[in-house]
């Protein structure tokens, strides 16, 4: 006999994938009784409060009071093991009981709930009232645009799905149930709207249909790898406590945990929620170094994140960091951090190196020479050095901008030390050919151009990578000399040699992982394969170059990592609305992107389910009215919390003009530094380099004008230096593609004057 009231042992509450969001959106005093009601019941299901009672017609669907209005749906999965599916109102809960569907699905083995109600609502209330948004300032003179498509099976006006049989789909593992549904979809918004409902593996192997994908691919890349059963065998779809290990749930075991999952957005969903194809590439074991591209949004810092955890908990035991997990920039490095923290907790973090890369080379060469006290300098103080050498000189011959790129992309980005390996280093998107007789002379102007910057007590952060990509590629050398050396000796080590060498030679690491890898340059591509043996799971790198906003272009198979085979991509973003990445994609043209191997990289098949208002475009005749339609929208955006929005622009003194006019109308900025916000408070604001890697509700991209983005001087190298020409605009576009994608709900574009060019595919026709 259960005592009422009691604590009970063994009582298991799961929260089942999607009911999360539905949860997250109810009103804080309802969310609050909600939390009361899972420590309630986890504590003892059998008090009389919750009012539990098996609905009518099912035969493990119960409803329990959360409070007076609101219920929650659970499924028994057996004795006091219970799956949390909804929290509705109760008025929604006794009516049309047939729309409850739920059941084992027969290929993927996991376990599906839908509320067919609120997928056909959804499907048929799509077009004519998207999901409340905070509504951006009125766009004068700006229709909407009509999305880019790619070519799809399916006729306007006609079902998209007309070409598959209900066997077909079945076969895929489409939610049976929602075929019905599925067969009456006509228009690519009804069926993003199916898609948010619906379990996750119906919407992507509908969206992948949708994309083209053709039918036997479909099957291969999605289906087949999460089909738990060969085509010709049975699913025992009765047993539910095997189904519940298929299934993407979670085990409710504290209030705090719960609330790390419904109260840190994507982030809190993503370190329980990963997607089949996430968790497939997650733990998969690669035969050497892997890449995973696709767009923003689509979990590709995740993937990064849950790979380290994967990775360390495969580790011997022990108390060294064998896993580096490093990325650009120092904020993303912090970031990296906190996250890596929260997924995995301190063991995980006490096996990790977490460094930017360039924190990374200046402690290597720190080891090295540790009493070096040169100043280090960036690109542009480098680039005044070399104009004020030619000047000296006299020389005419080459541009400062076109040395500066030689020795940045080619001498220091190759790791090359002679002016014999410069005569032979490859040059590939160099666009200007030079003969061998220039190449000596440029070798000679770069010599000079180093032994100024040492006079100096001058370095760059570029010198430092190329300098540490040279004493670990030394390092290493030294490591397989004596690997070879030790299998010589028939595997005894040779104690002489190591005691004279100070220390046991080992690689620093056995596995690198690597976020935001577009950015890294040749340098530091060479300086970290030397870091770790060529081995299985070696080398882990997530990037897209479409992304890509500093001038870093490399061919990873010809600096030692090669990833030919085992590169896959992921299109689904997770992050912001249709409309929103309609529009960014249009900033990008047609320009041509690479995949860091030589080959062509894409975003076909990039998109997203969720649906919104399309981003806002104003333009003024001057930057101070500008700034006055910044406070303006601003003002708009009265119900979000200022912290959760932003306001990104192309320059520092934009960025210190506006925070001004700001405070004086009344609104709290906080600048966006090297090291992230300089507080909690305030909208958020910075240049655009400043925004790689954050995320916001609402954010303003201010000051995207010609001559702005992209900056006047871009132009003067299309008839000098159309290589340069092309590369500057590719980093223009990708800087305000990235800016553009950093918005979760709400975009809007500010210019004066002239608009810029990349908006044109945004604006009508004049």
């Amino acid at each position: 006999m259960t005592v009422t009231g009691a604590p009970r042992t063994g009582v298991t509450l799961r929260l089942l994938d999607k009911a999360d969001k539905e949860i997250v959106r109810l009103d804080r005093a309802v969310l609050g009784a909600f939390y009361k009601f899972q420590h309630d019941f986890r504590r003892n299901p059998d008090a009389g409060g919750f009012d539990l009672k098996q609905l009518e017609g099912h035969d493990r669907l119960w409803s329990a009071r959360v409070n007076r209005e609101w219920r929650a749906l659970m499924i028994r999965l057996g004795g006091d093991d219970w799956l949390l599916v909804s929290v509705k109102h109760r008025s929604h809960v006794h009516k049309n009981l047939d729309r409850f569907n739920y059941g084992i699905n027969h290929i993927t083995g996991a376990i599906e709930y839908v509320d067919l109600q609120v997928v056909e609502e959804s499907v048929l209330r799509r077009e004519l009232t998207p999901p409340a948004a905070p509504a951006p300032a009125p766009t004068p003179a700006t229709a909407p645009v009509p999305a880019v498509e790619p070519v799809r099976p399916g006729q306007p006006g006609q079902p998209l799905f007309a070409a598959y049989s209900d066997e077909q789909l079945a076969d895929l593992g489409v939610a049976q149930p929602l075929i019905p549904i599925v067969r009456k979809l006509t228009t690519d918004d009804e069926l993003l709207g199916l898609a948010e409902y619906a379990p996750r593996h119906t919407g992507e192997v509908l969206l992948r249909l949708r994309d083209g994908v053709p039918y036997d691919a479909v099957m291969e890349q999605v289906t087949a790898p999460v089909a738990v059963i060969e085509p010709d065998e049975n699913l025992d779809t009765d047993d539910w406590q095997a189904a519940v290990d298929r299934s993407q749930t979670v085990v409710i075991t504290d209030d705090e945990s719960l609330q790390s999952i419904l109260e840190e957005g994507d982030f809190g969903r993503w370190k329980i929620f990963l997607h089949p194809t996430q968790e497939k590439l997650v733990h998969r074991r690669y035969s050497g170094p892997a890449r995973v591209g696709g767009g923003p949004g689509t979990g590709k810092t995740i993937v990064a994140l849950h790979r380290v955890c994967h990775l360390v908990r495969h580790l011997p035991p022990g108390r060294n960091k064998p896993v580096l997990f490093t990325t650009f920039n120092r904020n993303l490095a912090a970031d990296l951090r906190a996250r890596l923290l929260s997924l995995g907790g301190p063991e995980v973090l006490a096996r990790v190196d977490i460094a930017h890369v360039d924190q990374l080379a200046t402690r290597i060469v720190s080891e090295a020479d540790p009493g070096n006290a040169k100043r280090r300098i960036d690109d542009a103080a480098a680039l005044r050095e070399w104009r004020e050498l030619l000047v000296e000189a006299g020389e005419n011959r080459w541009s400062a901008e076109f040395l500066s790129d030689e020795w940045n992309q080619v001498i220091l980005g190759q790791a090359v030390t002679s002016r014999s390996d410069y005569f032979t280093a490859r040059r590939a998107g160099r666009g200007r050919s030079v003969t061998r007789a220039e190449r000596a002379g440029i070798w000679q102007l770069a010599e000079r151009f180093t032994q100024r910057l040492e006079t100096k007590g001058l370095e760059t952060h570029r010198q430092v990578a190329e300098r540490a990509a040279r004493l670990e590629m030394a390092r290493k050398a030294r490591i397989d000399r004596i690997s070879e050396e030790r299998e010589e000796r028939g595997g005894l080590d040779n104690l002489h040699v190591e005691a004279g060498s100070g220390a046991w030679l080992r690689y620093r690491y056995r596995h690198i992982v690597v976020d935001e890898a577009q950015d890294l340059s040749a340098a530091h591509w060479k300086m970290l394969r030397a870091m770790a043996p060529t081995a299985p799971d070696d080398i882990f790198l997530v990037g897209d170059t479409h992304q890509r906003i500093y001038d870093n272009q490399v061919t990873l198979g010809s600096l030692g990592v090669h990833i030919r085979g085992r590169s896959s991509r992921l299109t689904l973003s997770y992050r912001t609305t249709r409309e929103i990445l309609r529009d960014a994609i249009r900033v990008l043209g047609d320009a041509d992107y690479d995949d860091l191997d030589g080959g062509a990289d894409t975003l076909a098949g990039y998109r997203s389910v969720l649906h919104g208002l399309t981003p806002s475009l104003r333009g003024a005749r001057s930057w101070d009215e500008e700034m006055d339609l910044v406070v303006e929208q601003l003002r708009a955006w009265h119900d979000v919390p200022r912290e959760s929005t932003a306001i990104c622009v192309p320059t520092n003194d934009m960025v210190t003009q506006l925070a001004d006019r700001l405070a004086r109308r009344g609104i709290t900025p906080t600048e966006i530094t090297a090291e992230g916000p300089r507080g909690d408070q305030g909208v958020h604001i910075g240049t655009m380099y400043r925004f790689k890697g954050l995320e916001y509700r609402c954010l303003i991209i201010a000051g995207v004008a010609e001559g702005l983005v992209p900056r006047a001087s871009v132009d003067a190298w299309e008839h000098t230096d159309p290589s340069r020409y092309e590369r500057e605009l590719h980093r223009a576009r990708s800087l305000l593609f990235v800016a553009a994608t950093r918005a979760r709900d709400a975009l809007a574009i500010t210019w004066h004057g002239e608009p810029s060019r990349f908006l044109a595919p945004l604006l009508p026709p004049r």
